[in-house]
């Protein structure tokens, strides 16, 4: 069962020898109640960074370059998927979009050798004297996730 309101979409492609154009977010695809900011951020192979949520903005990750595990826990008290764990593959080998909602802890790894970029939008600007982001360590027991990969 996935978390509950969170979303994934794939990406299309639209190929040719010129290159490629994805629309990766349109306003019909109704993901957002609100737009507050859109960011942009590098991360490099090997990095974890998780986890945190937020109280008041939903999120929207996009990764164009790189590719990542992405790992979400349910926090939510109400939510009939509370204290549930997602992982999703996202990056350039898997283009998609993930709506994290309110209250969904986050985070994520970067896999092989080059970077990732995570390009993301949210329903609220971020505000710096007064940050809507709770901070959880990467390792923490309540969530429990492993992330080493697995080698067979």
């Amino acid at each position: 069962m996935s978390i509950e309101n969170v979303v994934f979409k794939k990406i299309i492609k639209h190929c040719d020898d010129r290159g490629f154009f994805a629309e990766v977010l349109r306003d019909d695809d109704y993901l957002l109640s609100h737009f507050g900011q859109l960011s942009w951020s590098t991360s490099y192979p090997d990095v974890i960074k998780a986890f945190h949520y937020h109280k008041e903005q939903d999120d929207l990750w996009f990764f164009p370059s790189g590719n990542t595990q992405v790992v979400l826990y349910d926090l939510r008290e109400h939510s009939v998927t509370k204290g549930k764990t997602n992982v999703y593959y996202m990056g350039e080998n898997n283009p998609s979009i993930l709506l994290i909602p309110k209250g969904v802890a986050h985070g994520y790894r970067v896999l092989g050798e080059k970077p990732a970029i995570l390009v993301y939008c949210t329903t609220k600007s971020y505000n710096p004297s007064q940050p809507d982001e709770k901070r959880i360590p990467w390792d923490n027991k309540v969530i429990g996730f492993d992330w080493t990969t697995k080698h067979r």
